[in-house]
């Protein structure tokens, strides 16, 4: 698997710690041991987080969210791709709070996720109330609050990540993405493109392709490392949120 934003990631070849994306596991062939030397091995466990889809070699694309060290995400994109992730981040166990302007878009996944719990819980802009994230509890807060949110109440803190969805790049958008540890970009104009390629340091090439992005697309980067996901709906999400789509 391939983890999107956990903030350390480990060479799977003995090299150095690097900041952006996580572990991508040994790439070795395989060894033998007698039985009886099984004891002595310990195997590490990485890839934690939320699947939000596959990477260009078909491998699972991880977003690490529930984690002990904030993080802020920005998406620019659309309602169905914060939507995904905010579900599929309630199958892990934590506790989604959407701050939106616009309740009734939000409804139908809150009373659909958690089966049976409230595990997704919709406020006002600028009302969400302190969610008391632990290591047991963590939280998600999703900001959709246009283009140019206000100051949050909630900000990211350990075991709570803070995800703001910009619809597209407004005057304030530069001041979100350099503020963020990590950001998603769906398909955007060719002049936004400009814009978050100066702010993120993208490759010409990388600039290029998000005009052209498919809907369940969205390229994922920090400032040094980035990765093209698609985010393949399961029969459940899309009867609960339709076709993947980029403009709602």
């Amino acid at each position: 698997m391939t983890e999107v934003g956990t903030g350390v990631e480990r060479e799977p070849r003995g090299g150095r710690a690097r900041l952006g994306f996580g572990l991508l596991g040994p790439r070795r062939s395989r060894h033998v041991l007698p039985a009886g030397q099984l004891a002595a091995v310990g195997v590490p466990v990485g890839d934690d987080g939320v699947v939000i889809g596959v990477d260009a070699q078909n491998r699972p694309a991880v977003l690490g969210l529930n984690r002990p060290t904030p993080l802020e995400v920005v998406l620019v994109g659309g309602l169905w791709m914060a939507q995904v992730v905010a579900l599929r981040a309630a199958a892990t166990g934590a506790r989604i709070a959407v701050e939106t302007g616009r309740p009734q878009v939000w409804a139908p996944l809150a009373q659909a996720a958690g089966g049976g719990q409230q595990c997704v819980t919709v406020h006002e802009v600028g009302r969400v109330p302190p969610q008391g994230p632990s290591v047991g509890s963590p939280v998600l807060v999703v900001r959709d609050a246009g283009t140019r949110p206000p100051r949050g109440r909630v900000a990211a803190a350990p075991w709570q990540s803070v995800l703001t969805l910009l619809p597209y790049l407004g005057p304030t958008a530069p001041r979100f993405l350099e503020s963020a540890t990590l950001v998603g970009v769906q398909r955007v104009s060719p002049e936004e493109a400009e814009v978050v390629g100066r702010t993120m340091a993208l490759p010409a090439a990388d600039v290029g392709a998000l005009s052209g992005l498919g809907d369940n697309f969205a390229l994922w980067c920090t400032r040094t490392h980035r990765q093209f996901v698609m985010t393949q709906p399961t029969d459940a999400e899309t009867g609960l949120l339709g076709t993947a789509r980029r403009v709602d």
